[in-house]
């Protein structure tokens, strides 16, 4: 890769960045901070109007199954985000080129 670009060496610093990012997305959101009004009359914290297309929310017993699914699936992908964070920062590469190191030998490359 070109060396001049910027390049996630410190996980603490990622992990800042994250948590101060994403905390201010979602304190934006659940205060009610959505551009020109947009979705004034919902709920803040869970999505419905606009973002539920397909009515999968209409369902209380299926919105509260959906709202589970979505929390896990976020976390999952959170870790797996980490992982591949961890495994960038210990190896010097990126995913792919690690992917490309495992298949061009298993038995060699497996951590």
């Amino acid at each position: 890769g070109n060396e001049n670009l910027v390049h996630a060496q410190s996980i603490l610093a990622t992990l800042a960045v994250q948590v101060l990012l994403m905390g201010a997305a979602e304190s934006y959101r659940a205060n009610g901070g959505a551009p020109g009004g947009f979705g004034e009359d919902l709920d803040s914290l869970y999505p419905g109007g606009a973002f539920d297309p397909l009515g999968l929310a209409d369902d209380p017993d299926t919105l509260a199954e959906l709202k589970v699914k979505e929390i896990k699936n976020g976390r999952l992908a959170m870790f797996s985000m980490f992982g591949f964070f961890v495994q960038a920062i210990v190896t010097g590469q990126g995913p792919i080129a690690n992917l490309d190191a495992h298949l061009s030998d298993p038995a060699g490359n497996n951590a």
